[in-house]
């Protein structure tokens, strides 16, 4: 009888005793690995195996059971194992599948079914422990990615400055010779140099500091490099005086050796005449001493013909970047003073625009206004100063488009009101809708003083005289104020006045609107 295939790819051995939950029968326990069966299969003899157990049995062919020896049934041919004669324990694989499982792991805990624990939980424990494949080191699960990109003594990494790959461990050998890693000028203070620019940029430093140029006649300065065209500018006098005995030198040795055969010594060149019997070596090394003094001599002129070029070209430059310059600056101060005009007209509009919201906040358009005035006792020594002896309401009106209003008050009187009396005033103002209007205005005003325990209110009330300025058609922005310079006696509001509250008062304003 054809058998099922035993074909089970990557088939581990048995499942750990100890992941179950439960005491374990024997008949789930495999007769080779003695641990729980993954993937049973059993034998013509009735022992069960884990697949990957009964395979490596009878991976050199049939064997005999040493399971029947064991239990004194052997009997062949029944007890030899044959993968030809072997099944899949199917029903045994789900009564297993079903036991209770746990994670073995420390510090996990997991608990599920042997099927969960196959298919979800073995070899994904985050607590399960595991071997670098780098560094060989015991490690968990969960800390692998960790280990592997930041702990890891043997991992790989890219340098970010040349990309080149090395172990970690190597990683200060590798910055030492590094050519892309950043070195900073002690001289100049500049980071983030790569090193292979590195020496380029020491000989082209402003900061580094180098011999001058004419060190070999006699100059002991030391100067930066930046500073070098200066200082050869600078000390182009005393350059020439340091060649002087040199090129006088050099004159005078030329001619004693076109007019004379013999050599004494000559302390500006280390040149020696002696008697013509003696002077056979010391004639023969005068030309080339000589050669050498000349050349040495040509080198310096060129470096300060170079200086003189230089010199000229620079103040050429200098002389049209300062144009350049005073065209800028002119620009520059045409835009500053266009641009200060602007801020000027800007911060106009935006006091303006101020002055607008602050009105609208207070804005009412039935005729009743309602007046807060706080910081009382303060705007009274102000008015007492003579500093502002008035000040005048926000605008309110009789409607949405009708008569625009305002009031003036006097904290210290006015008029007959002066010193002795609260003087409080009524202004008709320009609006936008005066032409739909009816002029003169002729409507009752009254005006209130609120005690603020809402007992006893100073009201005065009065209708217009049509005869009057103060009420026709406004020309300007605001006509003449007219009202009550009596309104009412300072003494009212002296001591716990109830028309007084926290250095606060309250001013009501009731425009009549009958007939409009």
């Amino acid at each position: 009888m054809a058998r099922i295939s035993l074909d089970y790819p990557n088939s581990l051995p048995g499942i750990p005793l100890s992941v179950l939950s439960v005491p374990m029968e024997n008949k789930y326990k495999c007769q080779q690995c003695l641990q729980v069966l993954r993937k049973p299969v059993q034998a013509q003899c009735g022992h069960r195996f884990c697949v990957h157990c009964f395979k490596l049995l009878t991976s050199a062919g049939p064997k005999p059971c040493e399971a029947c020896r064991q239990e004194e049934i052997y009997e062949e041919p029944m007890s030899i194992l044959n993968s030809n004669e072997a099944f899949p324990d199917n029903a045994a694989g789900r009564e297993i599948a079903s036991l209770p499982a746990r994670c073995l792991n420390q510090d996990c805990s997991w608990t599920g079914s042997i099927k969960d624990y196959e298919a979800q939980h073995e070899g994904r424990c985050e607590y399960e422990r595991v071997q670098c494949e780098a560094c060989q080191a015991s490690i968990l699960l969960k800390d692998k990615d960790r280990h592997s990109e930041r702990e890891c003594e043997a991992r790989t990494l890219n340098c970010k400055y040349c990309k080149v790959t090395f172990n970690f461990k190597d990683i200060k050998a590798h910055d030492e010779i590094c050519l892309k890693f950043p070195l900073q000028c002690k001289d100049c203070g500049k980071k983030k140099i790569p090193r292979e620019k590195f020496n380029d940029h020491i000989k082209s430093c402003a900061k580094s500091k180098s011999a001058c140029p004419f060190s070999d006649v006699g100059c002991k300065t030391v100067i930066e490099n930046g500073k070098l065209s200066d200082h050869e500018h600078s000390s182009t006098m005393e350059h020439l005086r340091l060649l002087l005995p040199m090129v006088l030198s050099m004159t005078r040795t030329q001619s004693e050796a076109l007019g004379s055969g013999e050599w004494q010594e000559d302390s500006g060149f280390g040149l020696y005449r002696a008697p013509e019997e003696g002077s056979g070596a010391a004639a023969s090394m005068q030309p080339v001493d000589m050669e050498k003094k000349v050349n040495a001599l040509e080198n310096i002129v060129c470096v300060l013909n170079r200086e003189v070029e230089r010199s000229s070209l620079t103040l050429e430059a200098f002389a049209h970047q300062h144009r350049l310059d005073q065209e800028k600056i002119e620009n520059l101060s045409n835009r500053v003073r266009q641009l200060e005009r602007t801020v000027t007209m800007r911060d106009l509009q935006l006091s303006e625009n101020e002055q607008l919201v602050r009105e609208l906040q207070h804005c009412t358009y039935d005729g009743i206004f309602v007046w807060k005035i706080t910081d009382f006792s303060r705007r009274r020594q102000d008015a007492l100063a003579g500093r502002t002896p008035a000040m005048f309401s926000p605008a309110f009106y009789s409607s949405k488009y009708g008569y625009k209003m305002c009031l003036r008050l006097y904290l210290n009187g006015d008029g007959t009101g002066r010193g002795t009396h609260l003087s409080l005033f009524f202004v008709v103002m320009r609006g936008k809708c005066d032409a739909l209007l009816k002029w003169p205005f002729s409507q009752k005003v009254t005006l209130m003083l609120l005690d603020q325990n809402n007992r006893e209110h100073i009201i005065d009330a009065f209708r217009p005289d049509i005869t009057s300025t103060s009420f026709q058609r406004p020309i300007s922005e605001m006509n003449i104020a007219s009202g009550c310079p009596l309104f009412c006696p300072l003494a009212k509001l002296a001591g716990k006045s109830p028309y007084l509250r926290d250095d606060t008062i309250f001013i009501k304003a009731i425009v009549d609107l009958t007939g409009l």
